[in-house]
């Protein structure tokens, strides 16, 4: 009997303790001064709070152009020749060192803002980095696309793989030690991917790999964004548009300022004035922000395939022709509008059927759970108050990764990734 409640008391222990491995930030000590999700993932974290980097005069950096376009029976139309190849930026050391490549979030190109600090931060610390598009980005669908309808996530790893394949190609006399691969929001879930694919390709061996604000469940992620278009906001109505309202508070705002100064704390001063946001505004400001994504999405890909969907299939395109009535068309189509017209039928068609609960789940880490779960080498660090997070998903990271996820009480989606404690931290990974 005794023998039996020991057994009990030193499985219940074992069960405690693996259901706390995960590295939860304590909120008193944390420091992150933004509490509100929807504010956090707009404002970012003050430049005070910000690490010291490099300026771009500092960095030994380039723009390259890399032709992976793959072979399509559909010519890209005359108005798309500045993306027929694909542009990525490199930033080198002057010795050897590791490389750290780097995946942008949901349409952002290889240059976005956060690829950016990320590359100022690894390069400070002694990496070479190769900044990446998202396969979801309107130059990386025009010009490495082998589909040109990004959504499934294996997908889009085979052809950001064949990209890094290229990029490596195009610089065979630089100095490498060692592979690394990160992402943030969607770019992180390639990273994942990704990683999974080189484990048989073999052309990396990635040494680390971490990933920033992951959507786990991507259809979960997408439906939250898109949701927060539909929020109601007060004092918007058929004659004041919700733009009309946000311009109104920035021209009031620098009115009382007495100038206008654009700079990176623009928006967390802005927030600090009488004239913020309010949670409604900022959650339709998001949501918005991300239907403009998914329109360019469905455009582009609708245009390169000639499905007709949004622009007629013999329309004539030119550089001088006014797209202005097919953006419009394309915002009227979210997200789950661009997977069930475009996405699941190309999906279907190459995979024999299939449903699109299947579909979400494979594009999904739940897709690759029990590689994320085996392999020690990934790293997940995340936001218990990710507006892109549901129901589950974070029960899912501490079940799946275990003391390889660390999760912080605030900063929203992506809005802390800039702040002192986790630029640290993200360092004190891929350094061991």
């Amino acid at each position: 009997m005794l023998r039996s409640l020991r057994f009990a008391a030193l499985l219940g222990g074992l069960i405690m303790s693996a259901s706390a491995l995960a590295k939860d930030i304590d909120p008193a000590t944390y420091g992150y001064p933004l509490t509100n999700p929807f504010e956090a993932t707009i404002a970012s974290t003050p430049p005070e709070l910000r690490p010291k980097l490099p300026l771009d005069e500092d960095i030994d950096q380039a723009d390259y152009s890399l032709n992976v376009r793959p072979e399509r029976e559909f010519i890209l139309p005359d108005n798309f020749w500045a993306v027929k190849k694909l542009r990525y930026r490199l930033a080198q050391q002057d010795h050897a060192a590791p490389l750290i490549f780097l995946i942008a979030g949901t349409g952002a190109p290889y240059s976005s803002s956060l690829n950016e600090y990320l590359k100022k931060l690894y390069y400070q610390a002694g990496y070479h980095v190769v900044q990446l598009s998202s396969p979801t980005s309107f130059d990386f669908i025009s010009a490495a696309s082998r589909f040109a309808t990004p959504g499934v996530t294996r997908e889009d790893a085979e052809d950001l793989y064949r990209v890094m394949q290229g990029v490596r190609a195009q610089h065979p006399k630089l100095p490498i030690t060692d592979f690394y691969l990160t992402g943030y929001s969607l770019g992180a879930l390639d990273a994942a991917f990704v990683s999974q694919l080189d484990e048989t390709r073999r052309s990396f061996n990635f040494k680390k790999v971490l990933l920033l604000n992951p959507p786990v469940n991507l259809y979960t992620s997408i439906t939250n964004l898109d949701k927060l278009v539909q929020t109601q906001v007060k004092g918007i109505n058929n004659s004041t548009t919700f733009y009309e309202l946000v311009l109104n508070k920035l021209t009031r705002y620098f009115q009382q300022k007495g100038y206008i100064d654009l700079n990176d704390a623009l928006l967390y001063d802005f927030q600090q004035s009488k004239q913020h946001l309010s949670n409604e505004q900022m959650a339709m400001l998001i949501g918005t922000s991300f239907r403009f994504s998914a329109a360019d999405i469905a455009f582009t890909s609708d245009l390169i395939n000639r499905r007709g969907l949004i622009t007629p299939p013999k329309y004539p395109i030119s550089e001088g022709t006014s797209l202005t009535p097919f953006l419009r068309r394309a915002l009227q189509c979210d997200f789950d509008c661009y997977l069930t017209e475009q996405v699941i039928p190309m999906w279907r068609a190459r995979t024999d059927g299939g449903s699109l609960l299947q579909l979400v789940d494979q594009v999904s880490l739940y897709g690759i759970k029990d590689y994320l779960q085996n392999s020690t080498k990934i790293s997940v660090m995340h936001n218990a108050d990710d507006v892109i997070l549901g129901p589950g998903d974070l029960g899912f990271l501490r079940k799946t990764f275990g003391d390889r996820l660390t999760v912080y009480p605030y900063g929203g989606h992506c809005g802390n990734l800039n702040y002192r404690v986790n630029s640290d931290a993200m360092l004190e990974f891929f350094r061991g």
